[in-house]
């Protein structure tokens, strides 16, 4: 296989419009190589759409799996975020966010079943977010279980506001989460302060795992960083599509 041949992927853009937010939002869907309308595939909900595709460089990694790793067939849809808003959509404390999680789970969610042959089995959607996105991504599941079962968490930021929703759930059995930090992120400066994300991190690994949630925790030498997380995409995505 030649990098040539990874990079030979099929993205569409999809505009749709979001009662719950009052605007038009945008959507790239990524079709893997082979792809029949008569089939059906499992789908990866990305989070900061944009940065999944540019700077993860996911559409050239799921290529990557299924022409080299016997990975099965799978569509991405990545969901697009003004940065201006990510905080107010993504953190559960925003003022965005609950119209936010209605727009993913009620608006996009069924909108792109409807035009695309996704497996609509919670256990065949995979929600993947990084830093708020991944806190939003748990946060969506949390509130639409039988939608979503599956997270990949990558550096998530694991506010207060998030762990006392995490704690205030009594069984997360159903839940399974591919969860992973950096260790050089013990003090990453964001909108809201400095943080700890190793310990936010493990704080909600605990919370998680007390509520038996189905955890693969890891640490690994890294930065609150795109270089970072795009290297640990393939064996994030393998976790729950091999």
């Amino acid at each position: 296989m030649t990098e040539e041949r990874y990079l030979k992927r099929t993205i569409i853009k999809e505009e749709l419009t979001s009662g719950f937010l009052q605007e038009e939002r945008t959507a790239r869907v990524y079709l893997p190589p082979g792809y029949q309308e008569l089939l059906s595939y499992p789908v990866v909900y990305c989070q900061d759409g944009e940065d999944f595709f540019n700077f993860g460089r996911i559409a050239t990694i799921a290529n990557q799996l299924i022409l080299d790793e016997d990975i099965e067939p799978f569509i991405i849809v990545g969901a697009d975020v003004d940065k201006r808003k990510r905080t107010s959509e993504y953190s559960p404390d925003g003022e965005r966010f609950a119209d936010y999680v209605r727009f993913f789970a009620e608006e996009l969610v069924p909108y792109m079943e409807a035009k695309y042959p996704i497996r609509s089995s919670g256990a065949e959607r995979i929600l993947a977010g990084d830093s708020l996105g991944g806190t939003v991504s748990v946060h969506i599941a949390l509130h639409y279980p039988d939608l979503f079962r599956r997270v990949i968490s990558l550096s998530g930021a694991f506010y207060p506001a998030s762990q006392e929703r995490i704690a205030a759930a009594a069984d997360l059995s159903w839940l399974r989460m591919y969860m992973l930090v950096g260790l050089q992120e013990t003090a990453f400066e964001t909108d809201r302060g400095v943080f700890d994300f190793v310990d936010l991190n493990r704080k909600t690994r605990d919370l998680l795992a007390g509520r038996n949630a189905d955890l693969h925790y890891l640490e690994k030498d890294g930065r609150h960083l795109w270089g970072f997380w795009q290297q640990q995409l393939p064996d994030a995505l393998s976790y729950f599509l091999r």
